[in-house]
């Protein structure tokens, strides 16, 4: 029977030959993932049942990312939490202060996500990982407790939607573009309980983090998951970091979608997510002038180190406004080291902006850049809801780095290009 590549995965993990579009399955996995507001809930619930050992001491990742460094007493409570349960079942990939970065940065980093693998986490963003040919997905802390302390969850096998991708981006077009512009075509419930599975000439012309991006925000469209087919450029970044065997997977020639589409990466222009949704996008030509006070050039979306290279290509030489308060966060330590060695670090702090330990901080409004009321931020972040970052009067306008830099440097909203 012909399967996409996202249900070869899960049948796989299920010890079946096949699997379809709807069908109950039990799987094994991989990984579990969990962070330092979602962990806590998993550990109680896991202690409430019963159960007294985690199934497997490497295969479990707690990362203190949301509110680390610890932002209040609740917030050290909730690390702390995490870290005495570590302590107690030897959890080999605990990432703390100092060693810890933004989850789904993190992981792929450390190579404990790899092509082939079943992951689940914690956190809606988990679908980050599909970049590298793994099925991966977000869910909820008492799933998480479960599969923790089994190996196993159950999944409803969902259908897909197939993405052809072709041409190349043009200049100050990334990933971002890609993703919101397919989000605004279809809709924040467009892939609703369903894998965007990427496939089409285009494919080879994205660089991983523009892969990341991508799959990052397909929860975005409502979708189980994104998935990218495994090629040179995922074979050369899991080498040194994947130290294991792996296995890849290909949809079936004649695989069943429930839709198709053609996206000409060419034809793509920078695009921005206007509030209140992420689906509600319009070019960036097609803005008036809208003026911000905050940039914020990070998160898991685009707090790599490509994204740190596009912003501080624009910033370099030049200053943020005085009224725009630029908070530039790379995603990991390691992140953090290259814009140090490659002389990032040094243009955006010249420029007047601010560089932050790895954090989520502001996107989910937890600190490091919280807005207050009427303010505007132009983030590089994954969502726009109302109230996200701040006050409920305040407004977040989602786009790739480029713009963010831009956008810090003139005061309001702009497209990179103009300042060539």
């Amino acid at each position: 029977m012909a399967m996409t590549m996202t249900q070869k995965i899960l049948a796989s993990h299920a010890g079946l030959e096949s699997v379809t579009a709807g069908q109950l399955i039990e799987a094994n996995l991989d990984l579990t993932l969990a962070n330092d507001i979602t962990g806590p809930v998993a550990i109680r619930e896991m202690e409430k049942a019963g159960f007294e050992h985690v199934f497997d001491k490497n295969k479990i990742a707690l990362v203190m990312d949301h509110f680390a460094p610890n932002k209040d007493i609740k917030s050290a409570e909730q690390c702390l939490t995490c870290r005495n349960f570590s302590g107690k079942h030897e959890i080999v990939n605990f990432f703390d202060v100092g060693q810890m970065g933004i989850e789904h940065a993190l992981l792929p980093e450390k190579g404990l996500v790899g092509p082939g693998e079943l992951i689940i986490g914690a956190d809606s963003h988990t679908c980050t990982y599909g970049a590298l040919g793994a099925f991966s997905t977000g869910v909820g802390s008492t799933d998480l407790a479960a599969g923790m302390a089994t190996g196993k969850a159950w999944f409803r096998v969902p259908s897909a939607i197939k993405f052809n991708l072709t041409g190349s981006l043009p200049k100050y077009v990334s990933g971002k573009d890609v993703i919101l512009h397919i989000i605004g075509k279809i809709g924040v419930d467009g892939a609703l309980y369903r894998s965007m599975e990427f496939a089409g000439d285009g494919v080879a012309s994205l660089t991983m983090d523009d892969r990341f991006t991508i799959c990052n925000m397909a929860i975005e469209a409502g979708a189980k998951n994104g998935i990218f087919p495994v090629d040179d450029k995922t074979r050369a970044y899991i080498k040194g970091r994947v130290n294991r065997e792996v296995t890849e997977f290909a949809a079936d020639p004649d695989a069943q979608y429930d839709e198709e589409y053609t996206i000409n990466l060419s034809e793509l222009r920078p695009t921005v997510a206007c509030p209140h949704l992420p689906e509600n996008t319009k070019t960036v030509d097609e803005l008036g002038k809208i003026e911000i006070q905050q940039s914020v050039i990070g998160s898991c979306t685009n707090g790599r180190i490509q994204d740190m290279r596009d912003a501080a290509a624009i910033l370099k030489g030049r200053k943020v406004k005085s009224n725009v308060r630029t908070i530039v966060i790379p995603a990991t330590q390691e992140i953090y080291l290259q814009c140090i060695e490659e002389g990032l670090a040094k243009i955006f702090v010249e420029a007047g902006a601010i560089v932050s330990t790895p954090t989520c901080g502001p996107c989910l409004g937890g600190h490091m850049g919280i807005l207050a009321h009427d303010e505007k931020a132009i983030s590089t972040t994954n969502r726009n809801f109302v109230g996200r970052m701040g006050h409920v009067s305040s407004e977040i306008y989602l786009a790739n780095p480029a713009v963010a830099a831009a956008s810090a440097v003139t005061g309001y909203i702009t497209d990179p290009a103009e300042l060539d």
